[in-house]
């Protein structure tokens, strides 16, 4: 049990002698909620519980707050004040905070990982473009922060398995085909044109050529049914491949690549029958509806086309309702932003087989725009098209990438600014971060040339700075679980900016080579651990933890 649980522990205790003192009446307890305030001259951990009480006891939040902090117990407590309406703030003693370093130090490596929660598998499933095309910087944010979130829910004890739902079926996949096709027989030398509906990167015409190149013209004498089906798997592997290569290349994995075709047509029948048989399917000029209306959506929809066809909601009811038969207890969808709509039909949806729309939840993605000289970038200058996840990350790295989807909430627009990601500077968070790691690392080597070894005595270390960045490294894991069941990474990025700033402080003001022994020897191991944690939160982001700058 950490402090912040004790601390708890010791309201909810309070409360109930309280209560057997006769100072409140009997009754149900409200949930405490503890917090660190945003000034330190606030305590070190607030709760608003004498407030959230003030109707259950029948008392002002002040009188509660003065009955309560009577009642509390004096360990690990140094003071307590009673601030505003009533809040009550908590200041702990220097043995406790010292307490929570050696906890934190013995923890190793593993700090920052919670216990785990022995719940059912969480599915996460994210990016999921169409394979015709290259990633562009709006599915690099998908890609940042799905695999961050990936990363951040398993550090926090859930099982998560990660997904890519490969759209390999549909009319979209048919326009590839046709896209290579006219490409291919323009290259051949004729006069055709590409499919209004078809696409026009300059990746399709490589594609094209390559196949040329393998094969010259051998495929001109082919009914153009049998060339479009070459095509077509030809194109979607090479698509699929390079979108494999680039998300590699991004630090991004995942557990199953669920190809859409293996939906068609039994899965979605199945799904189609089930629908029918508890009635949540009719007919209406030759296509069959789902009545998603009765389920919160403003209209029923189609599910199978009166030409036999489903639809893409269709084949989607089949995905998700094969996603709970494979067990998961939560599914997690990154969307962009331009699906908002379609959220409630697939809840609906979802209602109608007999499931808990609740199990599923739609994270959207805010558009991305790209600034250079504090102007928008709206082309790539190589293609003449959208920039490309790829050309991203071969301009300012992997890491920068990653670091700026990340440190912002998804739901927000992001102005990615290129100039400042690539910087070597204060100003870039993500170099700030890194930096603070690489200068520890940098001691650490001095250290070793001395004959250095962490340890010491932490009763040394009393400057502000000192305690600071002891209580930065205690609140972590408090913080992993927090951005956890808030289900956001930006907040280990903030933390990890954080803890930088509280590093770079404490360097700045305490020595660690050439002061006394046992104080340096703790100094040391206090670096030590900031770097661990420093270390955990960056791999939750996907991004590394140089030792050298």
């Amino acid at each position: 049990m950490d402090m912040k649980e004790k601390l708890a522990a010791a309201i909810r205790a309070a409360a109930e002698k309280g209560i057997a003192d006769g100072v409140f009446p009997k009754a149900e307890l409200p949930t405490v909620e503890l917090e660190v305030p945003p000034q330190k001259e606030m305590g070190d951990f607030a709760t608003n519980f004498a407030m959230k009480s003030a109707r259950t006891f029948r008392k002002s939040p002040r009188q509660i707050a003065e009955a309560l902090s009577e009642r509390f117990p004096k360990d690990g407590i140094d003071r307590v004040e009673i601030a505003g309406p009533g809040f009550i703030n908590f200041f702990l003693t220097k043995d406790v905070i010292y307490d929570g370093l050696r906890k934190a130090i013995e923890a190793g490596e593993a700090y920052g990982n919670l216990p785990n929660k022995n719940l059912p598998k969480v599915q996460v499933e994210y990016v999921s473009a169409n394979p015709t095309g290259p990633l562009h910087v709006g599915h690099g944010r998908g890609a940042a922060v799905g695999s961050a979130l990936v990363n951040l829910l398993r550090a926090a004890g859930y099982t998560v398995e990660a997904e890519y739902y490969i759209n390999d079926a549909g009319n979209q996949i048919d326009h590839l085909a046709e896209s290579v096709n006219a490409r291919y027989l323009q290259l051949c030398g004729q006069d055709v044109e590409v499919p209004e509906d078809g696409y026009r990167g300059q990746d399709i015409i490589e594609t094209a050529k390559r196949i040329k190149e393998k094969d010259g013209e051998k495929y001109l004498a082919m009914p153009e049914k049998e060339r479009l089906a070459i095509f077509k798997e030809r194109a979607l592997a090479e698509k699929l491949a390079a979108l494999k290569e680039d998300l590699a290349a991004f630090n991004v994995k995942y557990d199953v690549w669920f190809s859409e075709r293996t939906l068609h047509p039994d899965k979605v029948n199945a799904a189609v029958e089930k629908l029918r048989a508890n009635g949540n399917i009719y007919e209406k000029d030759g296509a069959l509806w789902l009545r998603s209306t009765d389920y919160g959506d403003d209209k029923d929809r189609v599910v199978i086309r009166a030409g036999g066809e489903p639809t893409y909601l269709a084949a989607d009811i089949a995905y998700h309702k094969d996603k709970f038969e494979r067990g998961f207890g939560r599914v997690i969808n990154l969307w962009g932003a331009d699906h908002h709509g379609y959220i409630c039909r697939v809840k609906a949806a979802i209602k109608a087989m007999g499931d808990d729309p609740d199990r599923l939840t739609v994270m959207l993605l805010q558009m991305v725009s790209l600034l250079r000289g504090g102007e928008a970038v709206k082309m790539s200058k190589r293609t003449g098209e959208s920039v490309t996840l790829s050309e991203l990350i071969e301009e300012v790295g992997t890491d920068a990438a990653r670091y700026f989807f990340v440190m912002r909430s998804p739901d927000s627009q992001l102005d990615f600014d290129i100039d400042l990601a690539k910087s070597q500077s204060s100003e870039n968070p993500v170099y700030y971060v890194q930096y603070a790691h690489a200068r520890i690392a940098s001691v650490f080597r001095q250290a070793a040339e001395t004959g250095l070894k962490e340890g010491g005595a932490f009763s040394l270390l009393t400057d502000e700075s000192e305690l600071d960045l002891i209580k930065k490294i205690e609140e972590y894991p408090r913080e992993v679980e927090k951005a956890a069941a808030d289900l956001a990474p930006q907040r280990i990025a903030r933390s990890a900016h954080e803890m930088a700033s509280a590093f770079h402080s404490f360097y700045s003001r305490c020595r660690i080579m050439g002061v006394e022994p046992e104080l340096a020897g703790a100094r040391l191991a206090l670096a030590g651990k900031t770097a661990q944690v420093i270390r955990h939160a960056l791999h939750i982001l996907g991004v590394s933890a140089p030792e050298k700058m």
